[in-house]
């Protein structure tokens, strides 16, 4: 696999270059003034998204740069080799294959580079774990006596799912209430309990190791106060979603489903760790959530790179964090069961490319990841979009839209709409105001996803658009998207801090550590 970091290829300095000449002054007002098909240029089709692109600070100059860019990094090659099954997660040496868990069961997909047989083994095993995952969540969903479901996990055990469920509301065709619990903060999982019944409940434990400190935590109170309410059956009011049975049936969990080591975290809900999923959606439904991820991943793999639409908004992203220098992103979903999108998107891409380092180990010279961030329309039109209109900052916005509403309630879907249209419209126009306070600057770059309706494999198509376009940009940065060793030296030193708290011993902790503990501690 050829990969060349950004950096190093002469796309880099075209583009340094293009931005310096006219990149940086780019005004989008004069672009469409110039170019009346400059929204058939830089708007397309993909699976079940349309996307508008003509609000950004780019033009088809910049773009084919960007592709060259592209082409000279090794993307294409990069992404074949993540569709082939090559261990391009190399510091934990695995592969990178959650696209296999979305591909049809009937027809398996043959990629090129990748041995037939190992791609139709895995998906053997890929395929016999969804179905006894489906049985038993219509067999949950039939059950009458159950009436709650809990889900305990965290990250990509829980954003995910948590996501999904609240976005899909719509397609809930069952009366059990999902409860998600993430957070090792006691609170949470305490203000949850006084409404559920023990013999009513059912408790989903989502840990790959059954080893993560805080699911761990939670499940062992959960097991407690069920235990505390007169629950007897462990094994038909827990099920563990895991690949390590042997800890789960030391639990008194009897049904697990597992998953495989080339599942990252934040890509496992299209796994069995999707099961809250499939038991609000049902079996049919989150069929339709995979296939409609499959379709996008089809297009990611097969379209040419200018109408490929991750490899588009990769390309954007990179030109707005290496060039213009922008530090975040704002997500903007105009449609409140997207509401929790914005932070399974953080978990996505900053988990992902949140790195200092490239594949090699050494330091970057340039910027990488982006903050994300961002709530509802219109809640943030009331909140932070006065800093989007008139700050210092000049942040991209990335406006989701439904056009279908599948509510009865008369006029607010054609105002939420008029609102969201409005918003990126004034974003880009601005305001010229003699007297200062009133004056927007304008020329604020926006992009624009709309989905027709808000379906099972809407979504689906919509989050692995996200997930390859995260990929496009860090294979470019030359970095490794699919490890998380950021995520543990925290979580290392609270296991060296905890027994501190209750001997009060501050030896070796720094000033401000000691300090804290002490006052804890008083």
């Amino acid at each position: 696999m050829a990969r060349t970091r950004c950096d190093r290829t002469p796309a880099w300095g075209a583009l340094q270059a293009a931005y310096a000449a006219s990149g940086q002054a780019f005004d989008v007002r004069e672009a469409f003034e110039a170019d009346a098909q400059r929204f058939a240029r830089f708007s397309q089709e993909a699976p079940y998204v349309f996307a508008d692109l003509s609000k950004n600070r780019i033009d088809a100059a910049t773009e084919a740069l960007l592709l060259d860019l592209a082409r000279q990094s090794g993307v294409q090659e990069h992404r074949d080799g993540m569709f082939a099954g090559q261990k391009i997660n190399h510091t934990e040496q695995r592969e990178v294959w959650h696209v296999l868990l979305r591909n049809p069961p009937l027809a398996p997909v043959e990629y090129a580079g990748a041995a037939p047989e190992i791609v139709a083994a895995e998906q053997t095993k890929v395929h016999a774990t969804l179905d006894a995952m489906l049985t038993y969540a219509e067999q949950l969903r039939a059950d009458s006596r159950i009436t709650d479901v809990v889900n305990i996990g965290i990250g990509g055990s829980d954003l995910g799912p948590q996501m999904a469920v609240l976005a899909l509301d719509a397609f809930a065709t069952t009366g059990k209430r999902l409860h998600f619990v993430s957070n090792v903060d006691g609170h949470e999982l305490a203000a949850k309990l006084p409404h559920l019944k023990a013999e009513t409940t059912v408790f989903l434990i989502a840990s790959k190791t059954f080893t993560t400190i805080e699911t761990m935590t939670n499940a062992a109170s959960a097991k407690a106060w069920f235990l505390a309410q007169g629950g007897t059956d462990i094994g038909r009011h827990f099920a563990a979603l895991t690949t390590n049975v042997a800890a789960a049936n030391a639990f008194g969990i009897t049904t697990t489903f597992g998953f495989w080591d080339w599942v990252g975290g934040r890509y496992s809900m299209w796994s069995a760790i999707g099961l809250p999923i499939a038991i609000a959606i049902g079996a049919a439904g989150f069929r339709e959530f995979l296939a409609g991820a499959h379709a996008m991943d089809e297009h990611f793999r097969t379209a040419p790179l200018e109408s490929n639409l991750p490899v588009r908004l990769g390309l954007l992203d990179v030109w707005y964090r290496n060039f213009h220098g922008y530090i975040s992103r704002s997500i903007a979903p105009y449609h409140s069961a997207l509401r929790r999108v914005p932070a399974y998107l953080q978990q996505l891409e900053m988990e992902s490319n949140g790195k200092r380092v490239d594949a090699a180990g050494e330091a970057l010279p340039f910027d990488t990841c982006p903050v994300l961030w961002g709530e509802p329309g219109t809640n943030g039109q009331h909140a932070y979009f006065q800093m989007l209109h008139q700050g210092t900052d000049v942040v991209p916005v990335e406006f989701i839209a439904v056009k279908k509403a599948r509510h009865a309630l008369p006029g607010h879907h054609p105002m939420l709409l008029a609102n969201v249209l409005a918003q990126a419209q004034a974003l880009m126009q601005g305001k010229v105001d003699a007297g200062g306070h009133k004056h927007f600057t304008g020329n604020r770059p926006s992009t624009f996803l709309l989905l027709d309706d808000l379906t099972p494999a809407s979504l689906g198509a919509l989050i692995a658009l996200q997930e390859h376009r995260v990929f496009v940009s860090g294979s470019l940065w030359g970095i490794n998207s699919f490890d998380q060793w950021g995520v543990e030296l925290g979580k290392v030193l609270a296991k060296d801090i905890e027994p501190r708290l209750a001997s009060g011993d501050v030896a070796g902790l720094d000033g401000s550590t000691a300090g804290l503990l002490a006052r804890l501690r008083d």
